[in-house]
């Protein structure tokens, strides 16, 4: 795993000082690539690169990048993994290639030269991001991976257009001059996270999930669709009930354990983590089912009992015999991470579950250099809570009439200021206290929302006015967080719309700068793309049956794992950020939330925000998730924000 940042300047404005820029901005990424660094320059088209690696596969320098081919055109900077390049390679050999090493990265740049960008990359199994130079045509490629595992962002800033791993690289060139992007604000408030292709700052993108993109000097990026997620469920869903149960369950697990089985080739210590649910064990299971010795698996457990599931994945390390390491975290030890979040992200992030992901990440880099981890079924094999949530919600506002709906929001919304909403919490304290404020608020907006799409998003939605609180005063363009249209039922189209946007720009982006802030490499076997190309040929009652969510990896996972171990309620990977800022995080939040930080920053709507810590802390409502929005932004903002610093 790897990072790499660099730029084109058609004016070649920085002369022979490019490449050292180019150095130091690569430099900022040396968590991501510890092992070894290098830049290189083309000096007269103003193009200069730089890369910071972390040795997982062919640890020799035959794998120092940025690669050059060996006939010369082609220079390569790459971050990720390529689980089919020895099939590539022997391919690429037949047709006359002569390979120097052994890596991937190889096999990428070689195969560039020989079949062209777009026959390679659609050839690719794999995460990666990578920028392509070609030094014949003077041409930049940036590339991303079909899921969005790995993040590539890009953009123009005073004519210079730069690219990178993180936005923290950015700050490192003299052209950098970041403006804040309200519309990624109001993203940030409306989910805790920014979806593509909006990033923090105006002007600069993340490129989308199975896109690559060309740029000429003097034009514009031209974007192409390599692996197109609605064909793949328009596809899929097409392709239902072609084949039996057994056959399509069959077939399901052979790609499992294809894919777990290529992800266990490395040339440093491997392991998996572990926390008992159904995703990460069955990936566990099948690395253990493979693997002649015992997995190295890695959890943490949390003082507080109602967040600590510790106990669950010791039992399944114990079934399956693998070696086991657990942390119990103390209240300060999650803390302590607490501030290093908003270097950590580069930009705001507000997914609390950031906070276990680092501290699991940071014990398994202790024995291990890459971690296999169970991300990405819940999307695929439907199970995620809000699903049926949003499906039990709709079929019961969509029996009430519209005029009735009006009445009952009208009367939520005088409930809520009356006053009446916390009266019944008196006595009790808090826990009683907080069905109050939140829940009205929650009723009134989707008592208002438009159809089974609006109530989807009333679901997940912090703030009920992201825009305003925000201080967008025109409309936002473009809609990043729209349901996906038909075809599919309900649940398809839900699934669909969390693989788009969720997967990668929460899920995928917690990973990744969690692990990597450790230099530990993560690699989640479940979103091979043959495995989630199959997944949407399962009937959804090979995904939800009689009310069991995920069935199809559950029969797959009980061939090695008793039921008993892994049957109990869903629960995310949490921690007590609630009850932290009303506690051992006051002050800090407190500051953070001042009017007078408020104020100075210019970004939010001070009033709105005051109110709910107000009510907060009084226990009048659970603000948390919008809470944490805003003090991840403020965190972000106060440490550097707008100079990437």
């Amino acid at each position: 795993m790897c990072g790499f940042a660099g730029f084109l300047d058609p004016k070649n404005r920085l002369g022979q000082g490019a490449e050292g820029v180019a150095q130091r901005m690569a430099a900022t990424l040396s968590h991501r690539g510890p092992d070894d660094s290098g830049a290189w320059a083309d000096a007269p088209a103003g193009f200069s690169v730089g890369h910071h690696r972390l040795t997982v596969i062919d640890l020799s320098q035959a794998g120092h990048q940025p690669m050059v081919s060996a006939n010369g055109r082609f220079v390569l900077a790459y971050n990720g993994e390529i689980y089919n390049f020895k099939n590539l390679r022997a391919e690429l050999e037949a047709a006359g290639t002569r390979f120097r090493g052994q890596s991937d990265t190889e096999v990428i740049v070689e195969g560039c030269a020989v079949w062209g960008l777009d026959k390679l990359v659609p050839r690719l199994n794999g995460m990666f991001a990578f920028a392509l130079w070609d030094r014949e045509q003077r041409v930049l490629s940036l590339a991303r991976d079909r899921l969005g595992i790995k993040p590539l962002y890009f953009g123009a800033q005073n004519g210079t257009f730069l690219f990178g791993s993180e936005l923290k690289a950015f700050a490192a060139h003299p052209d950098w001059a970041p403006k804040i992007d309200r519309q990624a604000v109001a993203a940030l408030l409306e989910r805790g996270y920014i979806p593509a292709p909006l990033s923090i700052y105006q002007g600069i993108g993340k490129l989308r999930p199975g896109h690559y993109a060309s740029l000429r000097a003097g034009a514009e990026p031209e974007a192409t669709c390599y692996w197109d997620l609605a064909r793949v469920v328009a596809d899929g869903i097409e392709a239902r009930g072609q084949i039996s149960e057994q056959e399509a369950m069959t077939e399901l697990e052979a790609r499992l354990r294809d894919a777990v089985q290529r992800r266990l080739v490395a040339d440093v210590p491997l392991g998996a983590f572990l926390s008992g649910g159904i995703d990460s064990s069955l990936v566990v299971s099948l690395m253990q089912d493979l693997s002649p010795r015992p997995v190295k698996t890695f959890t943490i457990g949390f003082e507080e009992t109602a967040f600590d599931e510790a106990q669950h994945a010791k039992e399944v390390a114990r079934h399956l015999e693998t070696d086991h390491t657990e942390l119990v975290v103390t209240g300060r030890e999650a803390l302590d991470v607490v501030p290093k979040l908003a270097r950590m992200y580069d930009e705001p992030f507000a997914d609390s579950s950031q906070i276990p992901t680092h501290l699991v990440s940071a014990l398994a880099r202790k024995s291990v250099t890459v971690a296999l981890s169970g991300d990405g079924g819940d999307e695929s094999f439907a199970g995620y809570n809000h699903f049926f949530v949003a499906q039990s919600l709709g079929r019961k506002l969509e029996r009430v009439p519209g005029f009735a709906r009006l009445l009952l929001a009208a009367a939520a919304r005088a409930v809520d200021r009356s006053g009446l909403a916390v009266a019944a919490g008196a006595p009790n304290g808090q826990k009683t206290v907080r069905r109050g404020r939140d829940r009205w608020q929650r009723a009134e907006g989707l008592l208002h929302a438009n159809g089974f799409p609006g109530i989807y998003r009333k679901v997940l939605c912090h703030w009920p006015d992201p825009e305003r609180v925000a201080g967008l005063i025109a409309p936002p363009a473009g809609d990043p967080f729209v349901l996906a249209p038909p075809p599919g039922d309900r649940l398809d189209r839900m699934q669909h719309t969390d693989l788009k946007v969720y997967l990668p720009d929460d899920i995928l982006t917690k990973v990744d700068r969690a692990s990597m802030a450790v230099s530990l490499e993560a690699r989640v076997p479940l979103l091979d793309h043959r495995v989630v190309e199959w997944a949407w040929r399962l009937p959804q009652h090979l995904k939800v049956r009689d009310g069991t969510r995920k069935w199809a990896l559950r029969q797959i996972l009980y061939k090695h794992v008793p039921p008993a171990l892994i049957e109990r309620p869903k629960r995310g990977f949490s921690v007590p950020v609630g009850h932290w800022i009303q506690g051992p995080l006051r002050e800090w939040a407190e500051d953070l939330l001042s009017e007078r930080n408020l104020e100075d920053g210019g970004c939010l709507d001070s009033a709105a925000v005051r109110a709910r810590w107000r009510d907060h802390l009084a226990g009048r409502a659970d603000w948390t998730a919008s809470l944490w929005d805003v003090l991840m932004f403020e965190a972000w903002r106060r440490d550097g924000g707008l100079s990437g610093s």
